[in-house]
């Protein structure tokens, strides 16, 4: 009988490869719920971390992962999924989610558990989890129903707020409307369907060439 090994969450990680090229793509985690339904599906599913619920690879993007065979490691602890990608595996638009190389750790960033970074992408993801499982009396999802002019005449009344704090040297008052800026600025990346991790990757290149 073949064991599978899930973590303390229930899950278990999943390295995805093309089983033709034998390019790895990507990799996301699984629990036994969508272990199940990719099996009997044969298209990839897996579990958001960030959002604690399933998700379908691709039904947003339509770049879904046709699953021609799963294997699991010599300690039952990983998954590898063969695939056939049906368009870019990654977010950005890349095949592949491998595109940087590590060679200098002097030129890196290290995020930990306990980083504050951690505040926004928490509030990013609550802010995705509104869009995809609306609530009622939810202002986020107010937001999204007034669409997307609403949301970016809200970044501008806000940063219109956030200056007027900054030059009357309302400290307390700055940090406030700070944190309603980037509440409303998160708000319109996601009514665009785009990702905090993209604009990382903007920042990130911007850094490296010196701007």
């Amino acid at each position: 009988m073949t064991t599978i090994q899930f973590d303390e969450k229930g899950l278990i990680p999943a390295v995805v490869q093309d089983h033709q090229t034998r390019k790895l793509l990507m990799v996301a985690y699984m629990n036994r719920e969508s272990l199940t339904k990719t099996l009997e599906s044969r298209e990839a599913w897996f579990y958001s971390r960030s959002r604690e619920n399933l998700w379908h690879k691709g039904e947003t993007s339509g770049n879904f992962l046709t699953v021609k065979s799963i294997k699991l490691d010599c300690d039952g602890d990983t998954l590898l999924l063969e695939v056939d990608p049906k368009g870019p595996a990654c977010h950005t638009g890349q095949d592949s989610c491998f595109n940087t190389d590590l060679s200098d750790l002097d030129n890196c960033n290290f995020i930990g558990a306990d980083t504050d970074l951690n505040v926004f992408m928490d509030l990013f993801s609550i802010i995705e989890d509104r869009k995809l499982n609306p609530k009622n009396g939810s202002y986020t999802n107010k937001l999204f129903d007034e669409g997307v002019s609403r949301i970016a005449q809200k970044v501008v009344e806000e940063a219109g707020e956030t200056a007027i704090a900054g030059v009357t040297g309302q400290k307390e008052g700055l940090a406030s409307e700070i944190s309603d800026l980037i509440y409303h600025v998160f708000v319109l990346i996601s009514a665009n369907d785009m990702s905090l991790e993209q604009v990382f990757a903007e920042l990130s290149q911007r850094r490296e060439s010196g701007n």
